[in-house]
This record gives C-alpha cells, structure tokens and sequence, in this order.
C-alpha cells in the first residue's frame, strides 16, 4: 500500500523525552521527512551546546524567557522567532515552550559541548 500523501502527529500522544534543553517531543524527525525536523520543546536546566551541521529556528509559543547565543542574551516571549546558525553555541532559560525546526534534521551525533 502506497504511503499517504499527509503525517498528522498530536503532542498528547508522543512521547516526552529529557534533552540537552529540556524536554522535547518529537513531531516530525528525519524518518518522516529527509529535509527539516519539527520538535515542540519545554525548556528546562538546559547545558550550552552548539550544532557544526544543523541550523535551527526556535519559535517561541508560550513563556518568557532568555536564549544564550555565544554569550549574548537574547529575550524570549511568545511570538519571538532565532535562528541559530550552525557553530552558535545557544542554550536557553526560562519558563518557555517552543517549536524548533533544524535543516538539515536533528542528528544527535551533531551535538556538541565545550
């Protein structure tokens, strides 16, 4: 049977898992789509990493808060949109929920600390 020509994906039923910013759920990850990931974040004790491949966008939904880009502060509040281009090293904090999209998608082994 041919693959449909849509994905719909709920957060109630995917599950939360601990990240390097908080806890993610993963919407759309490159097994559903090769170009781009889709995760909704929930940050919480995250650790300064950076990515040498991924851009990511962090789309704020809900929350205020601060990101962290190569030392300068960045204010967060629902509506704000940062792109972090690969090399940045980000983290973020505050009471914040956000959808973060990376091109090319997320790979763990593309995350790195100091």
């Amino acid at each position: 049977m041919a693959e449909k020509g849509f994905l719909v994906r709920k957060t109630g039923e995917i599950p939360k898992e601990r990240s390097t910013c908080g806890f993610r759920q993963r919407l759309i990850t490159k097994e559903h789509f090769e170009g781009a990931n889709l995760t909704f974040l929930s940050v919480y004790e995250a650790e300064q990493h950076y990515h040498k491949k991924t851009t990511e966008f962090y789309y704020v939904l809900k929350g205020e808060g601060t990101l962290v880009l190569d030392g300068e502060r960045v204010a967060l509040d629902p509506g704000t949109l940062v792109m972090i281009r690969p090399g940045t090293r980000h983290r973020a904090e505050g009471q914040v929920e956000t959808l973060i999209v990376g091109i090319p998608p997320f790979d763990p082994a593309d995350t790195f600390f100091d």
